[in-house]
């Protein structure tokens, strides 16, 4: 049976990423996962195996007794990248093997999952909270992501639309506007290999990965949250 262990970091944020997944046996390793976005976006088969990649954490997570910081980066590789081509799928892995922050940094060895954490639904959301600079959209009923067409966030994920869809720079996202449970990506399937390494693909469509969706890396598969 697995255990989760949640750790508050801050009055208003909550540790939903510590230890998840963790075997009670003593031959099965704990995996532990992290929330993360991306500092540039990743395209199967647009991006080349080999290129330097990073993300930044979303939520402090607590692993091995150490607390790595909210807004820590992860540094790594994209290590498989093929663009969907007949009948063989488009295919991606990355791999982060390094993770520092102000006062420290560690070595890590985690992969990019086929999970995400989805935009929180917020129901009667308060309208003042719209864009910054500028009205409140007329159809827009408070709930979730303001609905900016030039924001990635407002679109469906994963979703074909992406292609079309520019490459903007967003606000940051914490844990506060995302959903408290990850979830599948659509139309993704992931494998892990001999080596432990995970990747994800798709026979719909070229994965792209943006720098708002919130991803989950992790140190092996992950499990459905019951």
């Amino acid at each position: 049976m697995s255990t989760r262990r949640f750790v508050t970091i801050f009055p208003i944020l909550f540790c939903f990423a510590a230890l998840l997944a963790q075997d009670n046996s003593a031959s099965a390793p704990s995996v532990t996962e992290f929330p993360v976005t991306l500092k540039q976006s990743v395209a199967a088969g647009k991006t080349p195996a080999g290129t330097k990649v990073e993300a930044k954490l979303v939520v402090a997570t607590l692993v091995n007794g150490k607390v790595i910081p909210r807004n820590a980066v992860f540094s790594g590789e994209v290590v498989d990248s093929l663009a969907k081509s007949g009948t063989d799928p488009s295919r991606l892995a990355i791999r982060m093997d390094s993770v520092r922050w102000k006062n420290g940094s560690s070595p890590i060895n985690v992969y990019l999952t086929g999970w995400y954490y989805p935009v929180r639904i917020v129901p009667a959301q308060d309208l003042m909270f719209g864009p910054p600079d500028g009205p409140v959209s007329k159809t827009w009923n408070g709930a979730g992501t303001y609905p900016d067409p030039g924001s990635l966030a407002s679109h469906p994920f994963p979703g074909r639309q992406q292609d079309k869809t520019p490459d903007v720079t967003t606000p940051d996202c914490t844990a506060s506007c995302i959903s408290d449970h990850r979830t599948v990506m659509k139309d993704i399937a992931s494998s892990t290999n001999a080596s432990g390494q995970i990747t994800i693909s798709s026979t719909r469509f070229n994965i792209k990965l943006d720098k708002v969706t919130t991803y989950v890396l992790a140190s092996g598969d992950l499990k459905p949250i019951k």
